[in-house]
Parts: structure tokens; sequence; C-alpha cells
């Protein structure tokens, strides 16, 4: 079995690839786009990829392509809590530049300042890519703050553990392709992502596509309105919807329909916990 994940290799993609198929051949491809036309022209089985940060938000660049040019859907999302390591090649205690994301630069810098306050931070394209670089740097006074994951792909020392500041920090990754997946995690519960095209000609439109759900006491997680990209102020909405009864849910969807509005599912998948 072939997955392809979002690289560079010890990204946080990477290792929930990992504890999600275990036993597959993993594949790096350098972005979004390019991981879900892996699976999208069978290059490989399933595609591993970032949907939405419990502190930035959705990764648009996922939600728009599976909206706008894909036929996939998620088969399973890997719900993983985002801990961040600070990491050496060698000497730590003359660390004079600090390398990541800025994401996790921000993240870290409360442990940064007290510790480190001479150092200078450097923004990069994503954590994995700071590992790397300080890894093929052993000789500067570098540093990353990247998962533990790149600390074991690039052989660095981990010098400070959860130097984050907010704990309540989680990424949710969707697992794409054409057949249902089980994944050796723990279960949590079962959702369907859809995404709604509202009709021009229906006055309350968006609240009557809530109220099907709401009268069936079908529990809504999420809605976000992203551009359709056809004139300005014309949106498509995102909604996350606990799918406890799929009879229903149908149901449901059948009457979105009668009413004229537009529906695509991005996904009807079981959550799963990382670790």
């Amino acid at each position: 079995m072939y997955v392809a994940f979002l690289g560079p290799r010890g990204s946080f993609t990477q290792q929930v690839a990992q504890q999600a198929f275990p036993t597959a051949e993993l594949l790096s491809y350098d972005t979004i786009t390019e991981v879900m036309k892996a699976v999208e022209q069978g290059a490989v089985d399933y595609s591993v990829i970032p949907v939405e940060n419990s502190i930035e938000g959705s990764v648009h660049e996922t939600i728009d392509y599976l909206f706008h040019q894909a036929d996939l859907r998620a088969v399973a999302e890997v719900v993983q809590p985002i801990f961040q390591q600070l990491m050496v090649a060698a000497n730590p205690a003359d660390i004079q530049v600090i390398y990541s994301h800025p994401q996790a630069l921000a993240q870290g810098k409360k442990y940064i300042d007290e510790h480190y306050p001479q150092a200078r931070l450097e923004a990069t394209a994503s954590t994995a890519y700071a590992a790397r670089f300080v890894a093929n740097h052993p000789e500067q006074p570098f540093a990353a703050i990247a998962p533990q994951a790149a600390a074991e792909e690039y052989n660095l020392t981990i010098v400070a553990q959860d130097i984050q500041e907010m704990s309540q920090n989680f990424t949710r990754f969707w697992v794409l392709g054409n057949e249902s997946v089980s994944l050796p995690l723990a279960q949590t519960a079962r959702k369907c992502s859809l995404a709604l095209t509202l009709p021009d000609n229906l006055p309350g439109a968006l609240y009557k596509a809530m109220s099907v759900f709401a009268w069936r006491g079908i529990d809504l997680t999420k809605i976000e309105s992203r551009p359709l990209k056809t004139a300005l102020g014309e949106y498509f909405f995102i909604l996350d919807v606990v799918n406890t009864d799929p009879e229903l849910l149908d149901y449901a969807l059948k009457e979105l329909t009668s009413l004229g509005i537009s529906y695509k599912i991005l996904g009807d998948y079981v959550i799963y916990q990382a670790q």
C-alpha cells in the first residue's frame, strides 16, 4: 500500500500518516494539491492532508481543491494534538538562531524569551523544513522548533519538550481515498462534511438550509463560507454534520435538494484520535 503525505519528511502530516498506516510505504509531496492529485490519479492508495487547525482555522487549499476541482472524498479523519519541540544538531547552550514555521515560532516565543533571549527567530515554510535545515548545518549555532518525528527523521537532539504556549492545539487531517478504511487508532465519532451552494432566488436560503438539520436534531459542528470564485460576494458554505443516523441525514439531504440547494459531499468518515 502507498500513502501520500505533505512533506518534507518529519512533518506532522507524516507523523499522522505513520500512525494511520504503520505498514504502508509513505511518499512525500511538496504541496497539498500534489498530495491530493496523487490519490486522484491513482499513484497512491490514500493521501493524508491537513484540513483545519484549532488556532489557525481551515486549510483553504484543501477545501477549495476538493470543492472546485476534485472528485474525492475523505474516508477518515485523524485529530492530532500539536506538540512543538526545540531541537539542535550540536551545542544547545550556544543557540543563536531558531528556525520554524511562523505559527510554531509564535507558540514557542514565551519559552524562547525566557531561555534564549539572544536568539534570532527565522521563519520557514514548515517545521519539518526547519529541522532539515538545522540538520544540514550542524556546525552552526542553529535550533529548530518542530515535531518529535522531525528529530527522529533528521537525528536531532530535543533540548526542550512541549514548548507551545497553548495546550489546546489540534489539527484535523483527512485521509482521502476511493475505498473506506479502518485505522489502528481510537475512534471517537462519525461526521459528514458538505459544501452547500445556495440559489439566488430563495429568500433566507442559508436559514432554510440550517433548518433542514435543526428540526431533525442533527448537530452541526462547523459552518464556514468560502468564495465561489465566480463573482464578488458569491460563496459556498462548508458544513460539518454529526452523522449518528445516516438514514436521517439522507432525508435531510433530500430536503436540501427539494429546496434547490445544491451540495457536494466532501467526506463521510469516522474520526480517530492520534497520539
